[in-house]
Parts: structure tokens; C-alpha cells; sequence
């Protein structure tokens, strides 16, 4: 049997948002086919994004889980209607592989982006250069496809930064991440005047974690924050290996990455301070 369409991340949130407010109200997934005359089946389908869900049928779930706030009901109504909407990075077919493009997903959905980085520049910040030379040094990234399909991939992601209501972004890097020439001099050099540029920007903070900190709380490695209501509480954690990537979703995994996160951005030189030391390795002999 050919497998069905990915669930979109639209659709994820929906069905996990709808899995929460089910489970608040304490109603079982029996509880919710019966009320909405339909098959358990469908429910658990809808809950894991592979089904859409009628506006008519989420509202008579809202009731059923006693949901009243309408902003919150607006905001599911929103979900369920863009659920099936398709992405860009769609276009670029089997190039993008399904991990990927759901990071593509919760990267243009959402209302913040918070990241620390203690290896490489952040996507949304590198320049041309800086990720050609990343994905080349990688075989396990060029065994996937075309480069240059990447490296237009990474360029179209910055639409998120500039777009209208533009995804609010703060990171935060590690001192050695700008001392590492990625790609040579030329290319490092065009990459930290890049980040000096990108950090005034209205909607963007860059904060550096200096060295002299000693240990931080960064030790377990690289990690984003994706936020998607009006506040910065985060959503979801995404992590990444070299094979594979994860979705942390539970409140108490949220706490403990957002916890780490405020911990190091107070270790962090305050964003004009970053920057100034951005653009000072910028002007310096970097041989």
C-alpha cells in the first residue's frame, strides 16, 4: 500500500494542540470519536496531523473540551485551515530530505527562533560563502544532492527575517565559532561583517559567549527554540545529529532548554558588545 502525504507542520500542531486539550478535559479518544460520530481512528489521525479536521467538527470539539478563550479557538481555526497549505521548500521535491522540511516548517511558522550555537554560524545568519563551504566539507550532506540546491535552499530560509511580521530571532554563539575561518579569510571575513549587519536589524539579537566564561551552560550542545504564540515560551526544541534530528515537545524538556538558554545569554556580552567584538575581528589581521 503506498504510503499517504507527510502531515504538514501546520497539521502537527493542530493534532498535538487538540491531543492537550482533550486530555486537560480528561476525555478519551473514544470519548471525542463519539461526540463527533466517527471512527477512533479518525480522531488519532487527526491528532498526529495525517487527517484535517472540518471547521465545523473542531468547533463542536472545542465545546466538547470546554475551550472558551477566542483567541485560542481563533488561532486552531487558523491551523485547521492552512493545515494542507504547502511550503516553498516543497518545490524542490525529493532535494530536501523529511526531517529537513520539517524544520523548514516550524521555521516559517514560527514567532520566535531563539538558538545557541557553539560550532557554526546559525542558518539564517551565513552568507553564501560561509554555507557552501559548510555543506562541501560535509560528505554526508553532499552524498544527499546538488549543493548549489542547498545553498539556494539556505538563502530562500532568510525570507522568515524580512518577511512581513518577520520571525523574531535571538541568538547566541560561542567566541570560537568566530574565529574559525570556514572557507578562508575572504569568506570568514564577509561572514563576520554579515553577522554585524544582520545584528542590526530590528528583529534580530546576537549575543557572543566569550571564552574567558570558562564553562557554560551550552555543554549540551546545539539547540533551537522554536516559539509560535506572541510570547517567547517555546513550543518545541529541535536537535540535530549527524543522522538523524529530534523534536522535544514535553513542557518539562521546554523548561530545561529555555532555562539553559536564559543561563547562557547571561553569560553572553550584551548584544552591542557582541557586536563590537564582531566587527573588531572583522577589521583585523586574521592571519
Amino acid at each position: 500500500m503506498a504510503e499517504g502525504p507527510r502531515p504538514t507542520i501546520r497539521g502537527r500542531r493542530l493534532g498535538s494542540e487538540l491531543r492537550r486539550l482533550r486530555e486537560a478535559a480528561r476525555k478519551s479518544t473514544d470519548d471525542a470519536a463519539a461526540v463527533l460520530q466517527c471512527s477512533r481512528a479518525k480522531i488519532s489521525r487527526v491528532e498526529t496531523g495525517h487527517n484535517g479536521i472540518r471547521r465545523l467538527d473542531l468547533g463542536i470539539l472545542l465545546d466538547f473540551y470546554e475551550v472558551t478563550d477566542a483567541e485560542t479557538r481563533q488561532a486552531l481555526e487558523d491551523l485547521a485551515r492552512e493545515s494542507r497549505k504547502r511550503g516553498w521548500w516543497h518545490d524542490y521535491g525529493d532535494t530536501i530530505p523529511p526531517a529537513y522540511a520539517d524544520y523548514l516548517g516550524m521555521e516559517e511558522q514560527a514567532r520566535y527562533i531563539r538558538t545557541w550555537e557553539p560550532i557554526l554560524v546559525p542558518g539564517l545568519l551565513q552568507t553564501e560563502g560561509y554555507a557552501r563551504a559548510i555543506l562541501d566539507a560535509n560528505p554526508a550532506i553532499t552524498r544527499l544532492g546538488d549543493p548549489d540546491s542547498f545553498v539556494k535552499i539556505r538563502a530562500n530560509r532568510k525570507g522568515v527575517l524580512t518577511k512581513d511580521s518577520p520571525v523574531r530571532l535571538s541568538v547566541i554563539i560561542w567566541e570560537p565559532v568566530l574565529h574559525c575561518a570556514v572557507g578562508g579569510e575572504t569568506v570568514h571575513r564577509e561572514q563576520l561583517r554579515h553577522l554585524v549587519e544582520m545584528g542590526q536589524l530590528p528583529n534580530v539579537t546576537i549575543q557572543v559567549v566569550p571564552l574567558s566564561v570558562g564553562a557554560t551552560a551550552g555543554t549540551c550542545g546545539a539547540f533551537v527554540l522554536f516559539s509560535f504564540a506572541d510570547s517567547p515560551v517555546p513550543g518545541a526544541v529541535f536537535l540535530e545529529t549527524l543522522t538523524s534530528s529530534q523534536y522535544l515537545e514535553e513542557a518539562r524538556e521546554l523548561d530545561g532548554y529555555g532555562m539553559v538558554f536564559d543561563w547562557l545569554r547571561s553569560s553572553a556580552l550584551n548584544p552591542d558588545q557582541s557586536l563590537d567584538t564582531i566587527a573588531a575581528l572583522a577589521a583585523a589581521d586574521l592571519k
